[in-house]
């Protein structure tokens, strides 16, 4: 950790200022750390890493467009090398979220660091505007740094976790397509249902998120970078954009390419907000499968009692043997939070005054977080609920037998009011609905069970 006692003086256009006598950032970044002691939390680790691969691909391409000299591109490159190996890296980043709009504090955070290292690496005079900053301004950097970490945590994170989940719930309704139960609306005993068509039915719901997410992928790896101040491109090379996402596709494994208009990736962070919407959508989706876990595992004795999650730990400080199902429980959470996340994205969205943005660094954390957070918890979902409850197959058989609502199937012979009368009587009487139809109805006993065979009916 760095020795915040031990003192440097750092001076820039502003002034002199001391700093931790060890730290790798100068003066912009202490600055900043005066001025914003406002929440304590930094920029999300997965930003800055894509922050400085950025800073680093900038250097490459500056180098092999002959702006910037080989030697201090390649020093550039393997500071970046090193700070993305080190352990402890977020020391090095200790801005608070909520700092200037553009997020320029953070990128001239990145900008000092990387030029503090590669100096000490190579002895080489580099400085953070005019080597590492090259062609780049805050204004372009920041909003290409968003798309590009969350481009990447979707590939990399959300996608894979989705379809872990959705094949969790897949094989399990496979594993229990024999089972029926009763089925509900308003909560309320309803038409007879497959075990395996309401876990199917949850899949669809993760798939169609999936399908929606990937529709968004080709503008979120569109980037500003290139752009620089206003998206007029001032200081960087006509081919900066260009080579800038060709030697980054390379380095991240996800296909960039320039915006059409830079204008508008930088003014305007509309991609983002269009995500965001999409990862609550995912999020409504996680809410209403951890509820109707929880709704099936409700008692065990005075609850529905239909399925039994996995234990976990002690339910309860104070009545033993209690268990809840603290997965679902958690995962609604989190889709509480995704929601959350949404709407100061959404209301960061309107921030485009102009020519930029000026909430950039809360729809990133904000963005970056609900990715976070819906991967982990579609992943812990899969493998701690769906994959390992039981069903109480015997509780599931007796409610279905006394179902009332299964004299819906006698409509067609004996009329919606005769069936009516009969589903009354069975739930007065708590008898099954069988044996009230045959003393109702000049139907047969084979024939009502027949009619009334659940299997028929789902």
């Amino acid at each position: 950790m760095l020795d915040q006692h031990k003192k440097r003086i750092e001076r820039d256009s502003l002034g002199d200022i001391p700093l931790p006598k060890h730290a790798l950032y100068g003066a912009q970044t202490q600055r900043a750390i005066n001025n914003f002691p406002v929440s304590g939390q930094t920029m999300p680790e997965a930003f800055i890493r894509a922050l400085l691969q950025s800073k680093a691909t900038a250097a490459t391409v500056n180098a092999l467009l002959q702006v910037l000299p080989q030697e201090i591109g390649k020093a550039i490159h393997q500071a970046v090398d090193t700070l993305l190996a080190d352990k402890n890296l977020m020391q090095h980043f200790p801005l608070d979220i909520f700092q200037t709009g553009s997020g320029t504090s953070t990128n001239m955070n990145a900008n000092e660091v990387i030029a503090t290292l590669a100096m000490q690496q190579s002895n080489l005079p580099i400085h953070p505007n005019d080597h590492v900053n090259l062609g780049q301004s805050s204004n372009d950097s920041i909003p290409s740094t968003i798309h590009i970490s969350a481009a990447v945590a979707l590939s990399e994170q959300l996608l894979p976790a989705l379809y872990h989940l959705t094949e969790a719930l897949q094989q399990k309704a496979n594993s229990v397509n024999h089972i029926i139960k009763t089925g509900r609306t308003h909560l309320m005993d309803a038409m007879p249902i497959r075990l395996s068509q309401s876990l199917n039915a949850w899949a669809a719901q993760i798939l169609i998120n999936i399908e929606n997410i990937k529709q968004l992928q080709p503008n979120l790896q569109r980037l500003a970078q290139g752009g620089t101040a206003v998206g007029t491109g001032v200081n960087a090379h006509p081919d900066f954009a260009k080579l800038f996402c060709k030697e980054l596709s390379a380095a991240t494994g996800v296909l960039f390419v320039p915006a059409d208009n830079v204008f508008s990736y930088i003014s305007s962070q509309d991609t983002a907000v269009a995500l965001s919407g999409q990862l609550k959508t995912t999020a409504v989706s996680l809410m209403k499968i951890a509820n109707d876990l929880r709704w099936m595992n409700s008692g065990p004795l005075a609850g529905l009692g239909e399925i039994e999650l996995e234990t976990l730990q002690p339910g309860s400080s104070i009545m033993p043997g209690k268990v809840n199902p603290v997965i679902p429980e958690s995962t609604a959470m989190v889709a509480a939070q995704v929601i959350g996340n949404d709407t100061s994205i959404t209301i960061a969205g309107q921030s485009g005054n102009f020519e930029l943005n000026v909430m950039l660094p809360l729809i990133a954390y904000n963005l970056l977080n609900s990715i976070q957070l819906l991967s982990n918890t579609c992943t812990l979902l899969a493998d701690k609920a769906i994959a390992t409850f039981k069903v109480n197959e015997k509780s599931l058989a007796q409610s279905l037998a006394l179902n009332p609502i299964l004299a819906t199937a006698l409509n067609p012979i004996i009329g919606y009011e005769k069936a009516a009368e009969i589903a009354k009587q069975a739930y007065k009487e708590r008898r099954p609905i069988i044996s009230v139809a045959a003393e109702q109805t000049e139907l047969s006993l084979e024939e009502l069970t027949t009619l009334l065979d659940p299997k028929s009916l789902v």
